[in-house]
């Protein structure tokens, strides 16, 4: 059971989620894995109205409709999370010819899966954009709050990492593309951590068993890395998933290896498709509460399997102060396990929440794209024993509303704060930034309106008719063969792969729709 003061948190969350509207269905980022760095629009901060120097990150949603809210109500908040899994898992199904399970779902992480062309702040904490466009009639735009840390440090510089890497090594496995990737991932990224760092390995089927202590890697051509690549290269899958075990087993051997000063983590590796043990969600969870409140050990999720226990690999992130994010290609891992983690495992922010006010003179509705899980009541948003988000350095969170303006709006429409912990003194901190009328009035599809824009517009309607609620279009929502031709023209201004894949995706649900 969970203890009182997870019970307290998770009644304040309910208390925020119940203030909004019924929700819209539906790296290896150890600090956060939206999208880091930026290689479209380097010029694209130079052109947005960039306001303030604070938050961002965004909240539930449905399609809007004829009523227009209580405006007494005029608070949207909700900690930050910067988790990509469901996108991912997403674009592997409709690759594998499947429309993806409504429940799966969260247009936040397809949205935080892009690249954003926000301007960085410098040290800890955050950034803020705030921007928008017209996006249909009656009023309705789609406004944009962006926050983003500044880059890791280009010396390389950091805390020293204690991984424990917890490794699904069940028959499930044996499909290609999971064991096979992820020994081939930790091997890589045996190679790319630092002397300092530590690495633990812990494997489960119906049974756990740790398979290498937590050692200290030493130098690139010494013993210690040569141990963990052998420990690597002996897993081989076999028997059932007892989850719980590896859990458990995981964390006793992060404990036991625990490092002060440094960035201690459990990595956990699976398809998350428990069948054996253990099963219930909550039983599990309890080990995870219990060492990131003693210990301060945080956990990420890295998903793998065309069939993937998506819901109880986010439920167990979130209860261990973490994140998940899902591969299917090796193209995926080198991303998460090489170009993002050596970098990224330290923290720029604690418990990060935003809080969205609307003025009241301006607009009439508002509605929030995302983030279902991670609502906050209003009057908590600077109780800071309230969980939030943690969030690396080089990391962008992106909240998109649908906003309804009064006709003849002038002035501002909304201000957006941000509050974190700083990661070493603890000490809160926060930043805001506003947006006027003026600055929403662009056509969302015009070439004047920021590229990065336009390609979060698309996630988040992309997400939306993948969730279940497509029915429903929200104001300006194009067809998926219209949205298509949207992304395939971002692609090719672009260059991005990431906007092709996108386009791609939309292409294969548009096809599966209409077989």
């Amino acid at each position: 059971m969970e203890d009182r003061t997870d019970r307290a948190r998770g009644r304040r969350r309910r208390r925020g989620g119940a203030l909004a509207a019924a929700a819209l269905a539906g790296g290896l980022l150890l600090t956060g894995c939206g999208a880091s760095g930026d290689n479209l629009a380097s010029d694209e901060s130079k052109r947005m109205p960039a306001v303030g120097s604070g938050p961002g990150g965004a909240a539930a949603s449905v399609a809007p409709d004829d009523e227009h809210r209580d405006m007494s109500d005029n608070r949207s908040t909700f900690a930050l999370d910067v988790d990509t899994a469901s996108y991912g898992y997403a674009r592997r199904t409709l690759a594998d010819g499947r429309l993806p399970e409504p429940h799966t779902v969260r247009p936040e992480e397809f949205v935080n899966s892009f690249r954003q062309g926000y301007r960085r702040p410098d040290g800890n904490g955050f950034s803020v954009t705030v921007d928008g466009a017209r996006s249909g009639a009656d009023g309705w735009r789609l406004m944009r709050v962006g926050l983003a840390t500044a880059q890791a440090s280009a010396s390389g510089e950091r805390p020293p990492a204690a991984l424990t890497f917890v490794i699904d090594i069940s028959g499930s496995m044996a499909e290609p593309g999971r064991l096979d990737l992820v020994k081939e991932s930790l091997g890589t990224l045996t190679d790319q951590l630092g002397a300092d760092d530590s690495i633990a390995v812990v494997t489960f089927s119906d049974e756990a068993e740790t398979v290498l202590p937590m050692t200290r890697l030493g130098a690139r051509d010494g013993s210690a890395r040569d141990r963990v690549h052998q420990a690597v290269d002996r897993l081989e899958p076999t028997d059932s998933t007892n989850l719980d075990a590896g859990i458990r087993t995981g964390y006793d051997t992060a404990v036991e290896g625990v490092r002060h000063g440094a960035t201690n983590r459990v990595v956990l590796l699976s398809d998350a498709l428990a069948n054996t043990g253990e099963t219930s969600a909550d039983a599990i969870l309890e080990r995870i509460g219990d060492a990131r409140r003693e210990h301060g050990i945080t956990l990420f999720g890295v998903g793998v399997g065309s069939d993937y226990g998506d819901a109880l690999m986010e439920r167990l992130a979130d209860k261990g102060d973490g994140h998940t994010t899902y591969v299917s290609t090796p193209a995926d891992a080198r991303k998460v396990f090489v170009d993002q983690l050596p970098a990224t495992v330290q923290l720029r922010a604690r418990d990060a929440k935003a809080q969205v006010v609307f003025d009241r003179e301006n607009v009439t509705d508002f509605r929030l794209l995302g983030y279902d899980d991670r609502r906050v009541a209003d009057d908590d948003f600077r109780d800071d024993t309230v969980d939030g988000g943690e969030v690396g350095p080089g990391h962008t969170v992106t909240a998109l509303y649908a906003v309804k303006l009064r006709e003849g709006a002038e002035g501002r429409v909304a201000r957006a704060t941000v509050r974190w912990l700083d990661p070493d003194s603890r000490a809160p901190r926060e930043r805001s930034g506003t947006v006027s009328a003026a600055a929403l009035d662009r056509p969302l599809w015009s070439e004047e309106t920021p590229p990065r824009l336009r390609l979060s517009a698309a996630a988040a309607y992309f997400a939306h008719r993948l969730g279940g609620s497509g029915s429903t279009p929200f104001p300006g929502e194009p067809s998926l063969d219209r949205l298509a031709a949207h992304v395939r023209e971002l692609g090719a201004s672009t260059e991005d792969p990431d906007v092709r894949d996108l386009a791609q995706a939309i292409e294969e649900a548009d096809g599966l729709r209409r077989a």
